[in-house]
């Protein structure tokens, strides 16, 4: 029975997943964002699907946090005044190197896991986990040293809820995203006209962190000249803002030509901001979306950039494109113009005149009717989003109360195909995992009403089945090596009060309800579960045989968890 069970679901996993997930956006263009004035107390179900979209997953006692706080807006005060989990990553990685005398691409990857599964500020993470998939560097660059990357995720991290001005200048100024797109020791055009400054960061800048490609309304819908859409840069903008991106170099207390090409290395150049060398500055007249930098003799490398990052910052689409992307990340692949148009106004304004206010962003987004109305999600063909697969491990590893043995958290990298295709700081390029704009192709669920799905983008035969056979592993072995490297697993999660119920499969679907699917399991799923779980009788019970009494329970237990891990009901996040 539990062998057919799972053939079965194998077999309609790509099937169910694109029927399940229409995109995103239901909810049309009624409602507004905030909560209601002395409305009830969250229910359970209504905390949990908070806590899917705003965390890692939940927890028995995360859900009751949010119901005792009687208010979805206090979770979310309470967690943006959160001070940051635990040791930094950079902390972790230093420590390591200090002791072992180097440090592996893998000591991140355990940092990560360590604050993504344990750490209490789970809103700040979970944000800076979006915000790595917008502003992309990765350990798959050569270019990129851990620390580095450390430090970088720790600069997002510590930006969740700042101003986005502030997080633009400092991505800007990190030495691994000037590595990561070769604007590093970016020196000014020379007079014969055989050099010109290199044009990588600024063109990803606009395209993938700012104001996107074409623009937009300020509901993020495109503003059409002609019935075309407008392009918001041109070749010559890219041109000029890669000027402004000249004389900027490995940080170094006694800066010279020889530290700007990276000689005399400073042991902190690739966690500390990026100096500025005016020796390699260009002076020459800099035009770009729409305003003009003056030659000058003077070189003012600083100001040159604060003047290019306002314009970025205060671009009419730097709010939509903004608000769309976090939307995508943390709620619905498609969300409707009218929530995007709520969320931006947000970003345009806080209610106090301040613009760009990431935790007020991200408290709209989260307490948007749209985000929040659990019976209008259920019913819309189009609401949702496909869970991405590393956080599908962080959710199964809250839930059931997963633990490090080593304290470490000692799980590696998970990016092969025959895994999750998927690790932190780790994307195959600088546009992330996935494309925003991503529909599978030959989709009409999706393709005939022009919705988008961009987790589907490292969906194919093959990970759909390695996911199967990869979450069978974990649910019943645990994830990461031990530390002296054998078979052992580093991280298992915690079942007894799984298997206390486990003689009654009502109440052990239930459970698996609550904690997975945040009480919205369809009658349909939860009767094949039950079944699966019947199909393992428990003995009887008699003096010698409680050890098959044991692994009975077990087994039903093991068995209800992987069966809920692979639907489709719990793979797109309602």
């Amino acid at each position: 029975m539990l062998r057919s069970l799972k053939r079965h679901l194998i077999a309609i996993a790509m099937i169910g997943l694109l029927a399940a997930c229409g995109g995103g956006g239901g909810g049309g263009d009624s409602g507004g964002g905030g909560s209601t004035p002395n409305a009830p107390p969250p229910t359970q179900a209504e905390a949990a699907r908070l806590l899917t979209q705003a965390t890692f997953g939940p927890t028995e006692s995360s859900v009751q946090s949010v119901v005792s706080g009687r208010s979805i807006n206090s979770w979310i005060s309470s967690q943006i005044s959160a001070p940051s989990s635990g040791n930094s990553h950079l902390a972790y990685v230093s420590a390591v190197l200090a002791a072992a005398g180097f440090v592996e691409d893998r000591e991140f990857y355990h940092s990560w896991w360590r604050q993504a599964i344990a750490g209490e500020d789970q809103l700040r993470q979970r944000v800076a986990f979006a915000l790595s998939q917008i502003f992309v560097i990765s350990l798959n660059d050569d270019a990129i040293e851990v620390r580095g990357a450390a430090s970088y995720y720790d600069m997002l991290t510590r930006n969740a809820f700042g101003n986005f001005r502030t997080l633009l200048e400092d991505v800007t100024l990190h030495p691994m995203m000037g590595r990561y797109l070769t604007f590093l020791a970016n020196q000014k055009e020379d007079a014969a006209g055989t050099r010109s400054p290199d044009e990588n960061y600024a063109r990803e800048v606009m395209q993938l962190m700012t104001i996107g490609l074409v623009e937009l309304n300020a509901d993020g819908t495109q503003r059409l000249d002609g019935g075309q859409p407008v392009p918001t840069y041109t070749s010559a903008d890219i041109a000029g803002l890669a000027k402004v991106f000249t004389g900027i170099s490995w940080y170094s207390p006694a800066p010279t030509n020889s530290t700007f090409f990276g000689g005399n290395a400073d042991s902190e150049r690739s966690v500390r901001p990026m100096i500025f060398y005016p020796n390699y500055h260009s002076t020459s007249e800099k035009v770009f979306l729409g305003i003009t930098i003056p030659a000058s003799p003077t070189v003012n490398v600083a100001g040159d950039l604060d003047i290019a990052l306002d314009r970025l910052f205060n671009h009419p689409n730097t709010g939509p494109f903004i608000s769309h992307r976090l939307i995508q990340q943390l709620v619905t692949s498609n969300p409707s113009p009218a929530y995007v148009g709520r969320v931006a106004a947000v970003f345009a304004n806080n209610g106090s005149n301040v613009r760009g206010d990431m935790a007020a962003v991200v408290r709209a987004i989260l307490t948007d009717t749209e985000a929040r109305d659990m019976a209008s999600a259920a019913s819309s063909a189009t609401f949702g989003k496909l869970r991405e697969p590393i956080i599908r491990i962080a959710n199964w590893a809250r839930a059931f109360g997963a633990r490090s043995d080593s304290g470490n958290f000692l799980i590696a990298s998970t990016s092969s195909n025959t895994e999750m295709n998927q690790s932190p700081l780790s994307s195959p390029s600088v546009f992330n995992f996935w494309r925003p704009g991503f529909t599978p192709p030959g989709t009409t669920q999706l393709g005939q009403r022009s919705l988008v799905a961009p987790e589907f983008q490292v969906v194919d035969e093959v990970t759909a089945g390695a996911y199967v056979n990869y979450m069978q592993d974990i649910v019943s072995n645990g994830i990461g090596l031990t530390a002296q490297g054998n078979t052992g697993r580093d991280v298992r999660p915690n079942y007894a009060p799984e298997i206390a119920i486990a003689d009654n499969a009502s109440s052990l679907v239930d459970r698996m309800n609550n904690l997975l699917f945040y009480g919205q399991m369809s009658t349909t799923l939860r009767d094949r579960i039950i079944a699966g779980i019947n199909a393992i009788a428990i003995p009887a019970a008699t003096g010698s045989n409680q050890t098959a009494i044991d692994t009975a329970r077990y087994n039903r237990v093991r068995t209800a968890v992987f069966f809920s891990l692979i639907s489709p009901e719990y793979l797109v996040q309602r």
